[in-house]
Parts: C-alpha cells; structure tokens; sequence
C-alpha cells in the first residue's frame, strides 16, 4: 500500500483525483487481504481489514466532486464486485458455523442472526 496519507474526516477538502486514485488502489489491497483472511478464517486479519475498509471508506467521502476517469471507474467497479465477493464468502462461513453448532448442541437453530429470531432460554 502506499505511504500517502489518506484524509479521513468530513472536514478534509475534496480529494484530488491522484488521492482518490491511491486510496481505490489501497481499498482492493484491504479487499484482496479481506478474501484471504475469510479464507482462512483468520478473525485478526479479518477485523484488521474491516478497520481498514472503514478508515478508506470515510477517506473516499471527500471525493464527491472529484470527476471520475476510466481507471477510477474500473477500480470502482472491481472493489464493488470484490465487496460482494467477500460478502457471500462471510456468509457462507457463517452459515457453516451455524450449522456446525447446531450439530454439536444436537438442537435445531438455537442461533440466528437477525432481528426476527430470538431464543428465549427456557
């Protein structure tokens, strides 16, 4: 990654199209390193990058009225279709989980996620 200070609150200026560009190229290596780590299910690394994918995110607020060329557009699209690559990976995973501790509690979903599903204890 670079060594180019990224700004990170509301109150930077606008970014310039070089600093957009470092801070797309930055996000698809958090993105890449975010793939690997759910592969691995390495939960350090993965937090790591979801730190890192939140600190790149508030740095691209800023770049609102940057005017967007083709290599700009390309990283865009690629750090969406890796975002979403790595969201079906996660979910997967925990699917995976939910489904191995209901085999060892020998109960059926004693866990959910989401807001619809409770369990009460009893």
């Amino acid at each position: 990654m670079s060594d180019t200070p990224i700004p990170t609150n509301a109150a930077t200026p606008v970014l310039s199209a070089a600093t957009l560009r470092d801070a797309l190229r930055q996000m698809l290596a958090v993105l890449e390193a975010e793939r690997q780590a759910l592969a691995g299910l390495d939960v350090d690394a993965v937090m790591g990058a979801a730190n890192d994918k939140g600190r790149l995110c508030g740095a691209l607020e800023g770049a609102s009225g940057v005017i967007l060329d083709d290599e700009c557009r390309a990283m865009l699209e690629a750090a969406r279709r890796q975002n979403e690559v790595n969201r079906q990976v996660r979910n997967l995973v925990a699917a995976n989980v939910a489904q191995r501790l209901n085999v060892l509690t020998g109960s059926p979903q004693l866990y959910r996620a989401g807001p619809r599903y409770a369990y009460a204890g009893t």
